[in-house]
């Protein structure tokens, strides 16, 4: 019997008192700090071994390549077997390539084949990390804790995208320049990260969940078991107008904002690697505060959360195509950081409603879709909008996808599905 079960019928103790939550919590939080480093100094090593843009894009569509291939399988493993255990391994993965990476760059021995390998490393891994990680929380709390559970992590990661980018940019900035002074600051910022992924492996060692000691039936291939996930899904109306909708912006606005941020910051403003890490952190100080905003607002909404999201991405988009205008850090900043209230009020809403609409069963195979959506797309993306920098302005980029975010959410206005994201799950659907 798991921890959730024991708790059902009696009030749940609190969140911080439950030793593994703690653990999660607590590597997981130096692991989101660390893996801001290589956000920031990823793209900015990119850029200053080749200066182009349309080679960011490829690096990033390296990292997509094998997680949009093998994230649902990753969702499918999951629930197969432990969460734990699978996510144990990704990480362990990512730590060393990490590591070899920051290895390559204190050497001088970096270079682009080198970046395209690890890159398509480190997508592999991630694909079975993201559903594992978003798998295995509600397997250590009370469903009633969901949304506070939630909260706690979200909080975490806004915060380590509030104070992580401009620590990276820190530690880049402080050894700007060219030659082995910037590689050591480029290395440095890899070394945190592989670090952190050493905490975080220390704390999953410790955590012990009821599916460690559990075997599942095997009796279905795993291709049969992403399908049937699929299928689960695909028949959940709202769920599925929701998935769809997330794919769609996604491709649209995902992969413009991930390489525009780095080439504003490099071809717009004075304070180079600085001035990215500013952009980064404003964003994430924003959804910081969206997180705290929004369980207040998903309230004062109540079954209407749909159209909560539409017309805050009405409003993002907008934002976003101002971009184009901005040629100053503490403007773009402040853009930034009000795209990122809009987009924090909604998302632990909409992670809650999803844990809690989907049967335990298919949760990995269900997160992994989510995630899918979001960090398989949005690096394909990313690679199409890296190309056509080569035939447009950077300006016309940001106006363009900011743009096509408003006409796309107002759009869906009209749609009931999206418009239902929220409400209560129809009798007889499975809890």
């Amino acid at each position: 019997m798991d921890n959730r079960s024991m708790e059902n019928d009696t009030t749940p103790a609190p969140l911080f008192a439950n030793r593994d939550f703690r653990l999660l919590f607590g590597g997981s939080s130096v692991s989101a700090l660390g893996d801001q480093f290589t956000l920031v100094a990823l793209p900015w090593l990119v850029l200053r071994l080749t200066g182009s843009p349309a080679a960011l894009g490829l690096v990033l569509a390296a990292m997509a390549l094998p997680r949009a291939i093998f994230m649902l399988i990753g969702g499918a493993m999951v629930d197969r077997l432990s969460a734990r255990r699978i996510l144990l391994l990704a990480r362990g993965a990512n730590a060393l390539l990490v590591a070899l990476l920051a290895g390559l760059v204190l050497t001088g021995a970096i270079a682009m084949p080198a970046i395209y390998v690890i890159a398509l490393g480190i997508g592999l891994a991630t694909a079975f990390a993201y559903p594992a990680g978003s798998a295995l929380l509600p397997q250590l709390v009370a469903p009633a804790q969901l949304a506070p559970a939630n909260a706690f992590f979200m909080g975490m990661r806004q915060l380590s995208l509030f104070v992580g980018p401009a620590l990276a940019g820190l530690v880049i900035g402080t050894h700007a320049g060219h030659g082995a002074a910037e590689a050591r600051g480029l290395g440095l910022a890899f070394v945190i990260d592989a670090a952190s992924f050493l905490a975080s492996l220390a704390s999953l060692w410790l955590i012990r969940t009821p599916a460690d000691g559990q075997s599942r039936a095997m009796g279905r291939g795993v291709l049969a078991d992403v399908a049937a996930g699929v299928r689960q899904v695909w028949a959940d109306l709202p769920l599925r107008a929701f998935m769809l909708y997330a794919a769609v912006v996604t491709a649209f606005v995902g992969g413009p904002m991930q390489v525009g941020l780095p080439v504003l910051a490099n071809s717009r403003m004075d304070l180079g690697a600085a001035s990215l890490g500013i952009l980064m952190t404003a964003n994430g100080g924003g959804m910081l505060v969206g997180g705290f905003l929004s369980r207040r607002v998903a309230r004062a909404v109540g079954n209407r959360l749909g159209m909560l999201v539409l017309c805050m991405d009405t409003l993002a988009g907008l934002a976003l195509a101002t971009l184009a205008l901005v040629h100053s850090t503490v403007y773009g900043a402040l853009l930034l950081a009000g795209v990122g209230v809009l987009a924090g009020i909604a998302q632990i809403a909409i992670v809650t409603w999803i844990q809690q609409r989907v049967p335990p069963a298919m949760m990995g195979r269900t997160m992994s879709l989510l995630m899918f959506t979001f960090m398989g797309i949005g690096p394909v993306s990313a690679a199409l909008a890296g190309s056509l920098l080569k035939l447009v302005s950077l300006g016309a980029l940001f106006a363009g996808a900011g743009l096509i975010l408003s006409a796309i959410a107002l759009g869906c206005l009209a749609n009931p599905a999206l418009r239902g994201i929220g409400t209560a799950r129809p009798d007889g659907a499975p809890a």
